[in-house]
């Protein structure tokens, strides 16, 4: 078989153990760490999902090595606990029986200990420990560690190391980056001792190159030793990409692969992260700086999910290994589907944080692309059914179409009628954002795999009552989404107003000058890509806050790229009225302003159609209602109630 990324899929030797590609899991927190801190069952799913996929490599996140000194609520590996080294040894037997290396990342926090609690108030009473003492820019005390406790942490990193290997693990990676303890001992913003272990970047990296020499020392030679590390921390007062090349100079001699990352979590976190509104593989120049002055292998890692990207990195040697972490949640089996040449059948990751935020409100994981991601246990996987049923899905958006694959998937006949004339629903109208053209592609892919799966596309079909009892169907999936909320504002259906969600089809009548009207998150997100196009823009919104319906993730960068954009903001502000000059606002006083712009785009939400839904819930023996019908929401929601009620169906 001919490979269409012959260099993605080439096995690569690190130490004594042989990887079976060049696509690694990066870590990934589990979605069920016990009080123990031991891994759940539940998390040791999550991560065999991954190896399931054919990811070369499978890191289990942040185990801290030193509970003592690190109050973070992630996972412990010791002898003492019942429960912990069989934790391990069962989710590295499960990575290792699909093949896939099982590896864990040892790490420590440092000053930034109980960043991983759900409950943020309590970490006010840890103790905070850093390379030198002060005070956080959040308030807390940090204490400087003793030279007794340094040799007892790196003690601790050697001892986790060998007890990873006796649970099975075949490689370990030592987290070097991201703001945590050991970058924090590289970084001169952080680090201003002034024994041995501060000052010059020899002094800042001795303790990197203790913990090493411990772990080298309990794994022995041959055993893969993983180096994550900032190639730069981009922030000013941390070290530069100079510095950073200097770092990997004095580790490589006592690591076997370099994982190349970027920023600072605590003050970076879309760096270290890399958003939507930033390009795919940003921070591969530090990987690929970095390799050329090393000579083990390196890896890279940032926002990557395309293959053609990824093989070219490893083609051109920017780097030897490359590592996702959001992409393997939307699609687990990427590594699989660019080894048989099905890359177009990638689900690929939005990068829209739901994970992330989901992670850091409810301790759980979810995936706005993949049910089944922190729910890998709940017994919902696709198993084809001993009497297939004829199946309608009313209507072609993202949670329509997941129905109907899953459905199909299922064994059931299935149609799928859009009244349109092209699939996506409302994805249709990303593609004119190019930040957000994925989740068009979305759409794209997802009625390419309906039709793999043999669902029949009717399109310029509505669906009525008569339609469906004229098909005779056993099961009726209504998922006719929403229409955008147009109130009864004086100027609001004028030739100068373009609905947010027709903006693809009128792009072209968008003037220089524009008014957003509606700050929620669609709002806000077409008020940056105008503004990115070089048009003055006015965003109003009648709630104090912008983009209230945004996750606790993306908000905060979302409300940077605005700030960035030099968007025009009007909070408190209320449309009463759409002239040729703009749009007439009154404020909390009542008072009226002009807002001046002399093209108006209208993003005020959506509200779920209830008329057709009420019209066809008595049409079959089986009705399922899912989506933006119910209630407008998001499409983690349509997609997840889409593959739900396709499963329901007996």
């Amino acid at each position: 078989m001919e490979r269409k990324y012959p260099n993605l899929c080439k096995p690569i030797k690190i130490g004594n153990v042989y990887f079976r590609n060049r696509m690694f899991s990066a870590p990934m927190g589990g979605t069920d760490i016990t009080a123990d801190c031991t891994i759940g069952r539940a998390s040791t799913a999550f991560y065999e999902l991954r190896a399931k996929g054919g990811a070369a490599a499978v890191t289990v996140s942040e185990c801290m090595v030193h509970p003592e000194t690190d109050g973070s609520h992630a996972f412990h590996l010791d002898l003492k606990t019942v429960g912990s080294l069989s934790s391990f040894t069962y989710t590295a037997d499960a990575i290792r029986r699909h093949g896939a290396i099982a590896s864990v990342e040892l790490s420590h926090s440092g000053q930034y200990a109980g960043t991983y609690l759900t409950d943020k108030d309590k970490k006010r009473g840890l103790a905070q420990w850093g390379p030198s003492a002060g005070v956080r820019p959040d308030g807390l005390e940090v204490k400087e560690l003793t030279e007794e406790m340094i040799a007892d942490i790196v003690e601790a990193y050697g001892k986790c190391a060998a007890l990873a290997k006796r649970a099975g693990f075949e490689m370990v990676m030592v987290h070097g980056g991201h703001g945590w303890l050991i970058n924090q001992f590289l970084s001169p913003y952080f680090n201003k001792r002034k024994d041995k272990y501060g000052g010059s970047l020899e002094n800042r990296v001795r303790f990197a190159q203790e913990v090493l020499d411990s772990i080298r020392k309990a794994v022995g030679p041959g055993f893969p030793i993983e180096f994550r590390m900032s190639g730069s921390e981009l922030f000013e007062g941390g070290y530069d990409l100079e510095e950073g090349i200097q770092i990997a100079k004095l580790l490589e001699s006592r690591v076997d692969l370099l994982h190349v990352s970027a920023g600072t979590y605590q003050r970076g976190f879309a760096i270290t992260h890399p958003s939507m509104f930033v390009p795919h593989g940003c921070n591969v120049y530090l990987a690929a700086e970095i390799k050329k002055h090393v000579s083990i292998p390196v890896a890279t890692i940032g926002a990557l999910n395309d293959p053609e990207m990824m093989e070219e990195i490893i083609a051109s040697g920017k780097a030897d290994v490359v590592e996702m972490a959001r992409a393997l949640l939307a699609d687990p089996e990427l590594p699989n589907k660019v080894m048989s040449n099905r890359d177009k059948d990638i689900v690929k990751c939005l990068r829209c944080f739901t994970c992330m935020a989901e992670r850091a409100t409810t301790s759980t994981r979810r995936c706005t692309v993949n049910p089944l991601i922190g729910r890998e246990l709940d017994g919902t996987e696709i198993i084809p059914v001993a009497k297939p049923r004829k199946v309608l899905v009313a209507g072609g958006g993202p949670g329509g179409l997941e129905a109907a694959i899953t459905a199909a998937k299922r064994g059931h006949k299935v149609i799928l009628c859009e009244k349109s004339n092209e699939l996506g629903g409302i994805l249709k109208g990303e593609r004119a954002i190019p930040f957000k053209y994925e989740m068009y592609e979305l759409g794209v892919t997802l009625a390419k795999l309906a039709k793999d799966a043999g669902v029949e596309i009717r399109l310029n079909t509505t669906v009525t009552k008569e339609y469906v009892e004229k098909e005779n169907v056993d099961a009726l999936i209504i998922a006719v989404g929403s229409e955008p909320i147009i109130p009864q504002i004086p100027g609001l259906d004028g030739d100068n107003v373009i609905v947010v969600n027709n903006y693809y089809l009128e792009k072209d009548k968008v003037t220089d000058d524009v008014v957003v009207l509606g700050g929620g998150l669609a709002g806000c997100e077409a008020a940056i890509h105008l503004a990115r196009e070089g048009k003055t823009v006015h965003l109003v919104e009648m709630r104090e806050e912008l983009a209230i319906d945004a996750n606790i993730r993306h908000r905060p960068i979302l409300l940077n790229e605005i700030e960035k954009s030099n968007i025009n903001v009007h909070t408190g502000y209320k449309g009463i009225r759409v002239t040729k000059e703009g749009v007439v606002c009154v404020d909390a006083n009542g008072e009226e302003h002009l807002v001046p712009g002399s093209s108006v785009i209208c993003a005020l939400g959506q509200r779920p159609r209830r008329e057709i839904v009420e019209e066809l819930l008595d049409s079959a023996p089986y009705v399922a209602q899912i989506g933006d019908c119910v209630k407008a929401s998001t499409i983690t929601t349509a997609i997840y109630q889409g593959y739900h009620a396709a499963l329901d169906i007996r």
